[in-house]
């Protein structure tokens, strides 16, 4: 199971134990920390099921299943991305963080998945620093969190009794550094390749490409690769042991 977090923004207004309504994810193409993004249509599965099953999803606190704060009453798959509309459990710890949202101490959105489809993305989403294109998942939770990761998902609205005011565990902090910066390397590499380019290359681009690991590439080429295969090999390490 892992973990994905997205940042909002927070408005309220009067109502009984609080709502809270807005996007937990969305279908940009600006990559997490892993290099992943979300192609459209990768919750449609997950959100039929808890459908029919008539189970919502449960709101956490942080991801922990013992810290339910509230249900997700709906979801709507849109363009931009899943909208949940979910209330607010009358608990004191679920109202602790209806304040804590209220007053921006903490502004984001996180959920729990297991990834079941994915793709390699485009060359030119790799250059974008897109290293996987996550394409099915299964959500078990949907948590308010107090640590971000991309800052892309808006709530529009959190709901209290009070007056209005305007108000993914995915990996360690040493691995997101380390593995920035193994992005950065593999686009440098990337451009490195564009910028060697000569008229010559320009009137073949419309022969066959070579592969990364094609005996017959030039040594700076097969080096290239080399490196690239390395850095990909130590992102997928740092993921796997996260």
């Amino acid at each position: 199971m892992e973990h994905k977090t997205k940042t909002f923004e927070i408005k309220a207004r009067a109502d009984e134990n609080g709502i809270i309504e807005g996007y937990f994810s969305t279908y940009d193409e600006t990559p997490d920390s892993y290099g992943d993004i979300i192609a459209p249509g990768a919750f449609t599965e997950t959100i039929k099921k808890r459908q029919d099953s008539g189970h919502p999803f449960p709101l956490c606190f942080n991801h922990d299943f013992s810290k339910v704060i509230g249900a997700v009453d709906s979801v709507e798959d849109t363009e931009k991305g899943p909208f949940i509309k979910a209330h607010f459990l009358d608990t004191e710890l679920a109202q602790d963080v209806r304040k804590m949202l209220q007053s921006e101490a903490i502004y984001q959105f996180s959920f729990a998945y297991d990834v079941l489809g994915w793709e390699r993305p485009t060359e030119e989403q790799t250059k974008q620093g897109i290293f996987n294109v996550l394409t099915k998942l299964e959500v078990f939770e949907i948590s308010v969190v107090t640590v971000p990761a991309n800052q892309n998902a808006v709530v529009t609205e959190v709901k209290s009794a009070e007056p209005a005011t305007k108000s993914g565990r995915r990996n360690r902090k040493a691995d997101e550094e380390i593995i920035r910066n193994c992005i950065e390397s593999l686009k440098s590499l990337l451009d490195e390749g564009d910028g060697d380019k000569t008229e010559e290359d320009d009137a073949k681009s419309a022969e066959p490409t070579v592969q990364v690991n094609d005996v017959s590439e030039e040594p700076k080429a097969a080096e290239n690769a080399k490196k690239a295969e390395e850095l990909l090999a130590k992102i997928n390490e740092l993921k796997g042991g996260s």
